[in-house]
Formats: structure tokens, C-alpha cells, sequence
């Protein structure tokens, strides 16, 4: 039933961290990838790790602020490998600081990317998925879907949102076969958490404080949850948001 040998999947910004950990997954299960980004030169470092598990691998370039670009990300995916089934909305990035101080055009950008994207590809899509029959969107947000923060207000809407957003796409394409569910990832060594331990005063240790498995997370620990939310095990999941976080979030 986690066999997804014969599929399709799209991940954005799965050229490193969680994505690039989410794709490995999917293709060790069997899907071909096609990694969607905006670093061609990385995407294909990528796409070619993962073709050593056996499975077409492809690249495309992609900003998922504009929808036509996500449309043409779906279009470049099925001329190549003719389908698609299960749709990984990763791509992301985040703008720190004082929300008193952040500029009407860094929060924009941050929402931009984070929740448009997430909701122009899940629209560019769709009518793969469901000529296909059915199939898998996974969503991206994170502990801050559920915490705030004096230094993420516009990362922590675009998280909230995609938790919401999650569970209205779930509602309206049951119907067709289509299961929408999110992972929330806590602390996990990437470059982007890399960046947050430099801004960030003594977070580090405040993690690992607080995280009952009493490590950060790596973009590996993605790959089973990944694999499970594409195939067959969720097909009675969906609209559900799951924690990927050692335990952070229910440590009292």
C-alpha cells in the first residue's frame, strides 16, 4: 500500500532541504520526480541523486508567486512523463524581523510565495490530478502554522494559511478522488533554520530545550511521511495537518 511505483510527482523547492528529503522518499517508493525550483543548476544536482533509486527524474524552473508559471510547471511535467498524481507544495522563504519594521512589499513577498504559491499550483494542478483519477496534494507549513513569533508575523500567516487552505482544497476535491493534507515541520537543519540560528539569539539551545527527541530535525525524517500522504495508506486522510517535529509542539 506504499507503493508508489508507476506515479508522478511534482515537488516544488525539492531541489534541497525538506523538499530535496520529501523527494528522495517518493522516489525510493518508486514515483518519478520532476523538481521544480528556481536554481536549474541545483534541481539537476538533485533530479540526478535521485535517478540513481531508478526512476525518470526531470526539472523545471518555476516561480510559484505567478500562476501562469505554475500552469506551465504542470504542462512541462505531463509532456514529460504524460501524468501527474501527487503534488508536494515546498517552496518557501522567510523575511525576519520586528513586525513593526517590515515593509508592505516584504510582507507581500513572503505571503506571495508561501500561500499563493501553494494555492496556484494546487490550482495548475488539479485537472491533472483528477484526469489521473485521483490523487495526492501535500502542503508544506510549520510550527508556526500553530505558534507565533515576535520575529515571523508574515511566515506565520503564510503557515496559518496554508493549514486553512489545506482543509478547504480537501472539502471541495473529495469528490474527485483527491486527498489534501499538510506536514508541519519543526526545527530542521536547513539552510533557511541555518540563517534563524545566525539572526536568532540562543535559539539553538532553545530547541533542543524544548524538543523531547533532543536533536533538530533532518530533511530525511520527511521521507516516510512524505511517502505515506502520496499513496494508497492516506486515501481516508485528508485535510489533516501533521507535526513533523520530534515532539516540540506538545512539550509542555
Amino acid at each position: 500500500m506504499f507503493s508508489l511505483t508507476g506515479k508522478v510527482a511534482v515537488v516544488t523547492g525539492g531541489n534541497g532541504g525538506i523538499g530535496l528529503g520529501m523527494a528522495d522518499g517518493l522516489a525510493r517508493a518508486g514515483a518519478h520526480i520532476m523538481i521544480a525550483g528556481r536554481n536549474r543548476e541545483k534541481s539537476a544536482t538533485a533530479a540526478a541523486a535521485l535517478a540513481k533509486h531508478g526512476v525518470k527524474t526531470g526539472v523545471v524552473d518555476v516561480a510559484v508567486e505567478d500562476a501562469t508559471s505554475c500552469e506551465a510547471m504542470i504542462a512541462a511535467t505531463v509532456e514529460r512523463f504524460g501524468r501527474v498524481d501527487i503534488l508536494c507544495n515546498n517552496a518557501g522563504m522567510n523575511i525576519r524581523g520586528a513586525p513593526e519594521t517590515m515593509t508592505p512589499a516584504q510582507w507581500r513577498e513572503v505571503l506571495a510565495v508561501n500561500l499563493d504559491g501553494a494555492f496556484y499550483c494546487s490550482q495548475a494542478a488539479y485537472p491533472a490530478l483528477k484526469s489521473a483519477g485521483g490523487g495526492k496534494i501535500i502542503n508544506t507549513g510549520s510550527m508556526f502554522s500553530i505558534f507565533g513569533a515576535s520575529f515571523n508575523t508574515a511566515y506565520a500567516a503564510s503557515k496559518g494559511g496554508i493549514v486553512q487552505m489545506t482543509k478547504a482544497l480537501a472539502t471541495a476535491w473529495a469528490k474527485d478522488h483527491i486527498q489534501v493534507n499538510a506536514i508541519l515541520p519543526g526545527w530542521i537543519d536547513t539552510e533557511l533554520t541555518q540563517n534563524a540560528r545566525a539572526q536568532v539569539d540562543g535559539l539553538h539551545d532553545r530547541v533542543l530545550a524544548r524538543t523531547p527527541a533532543a536533536r533538530w530535525g533532518a530533511p530525511a525524517d520527511f521521507a516516510g511521511v512524505a511517502v505515506f500522504l502520496a499513496s494508497s495508506a492516506s486515501d481516508f486522510v485528508t485535510g489533516a495537518s501533521i507535526p513533523v517535529d520530534g515532539g516540540w509542539s506538545i512539550q509542555g
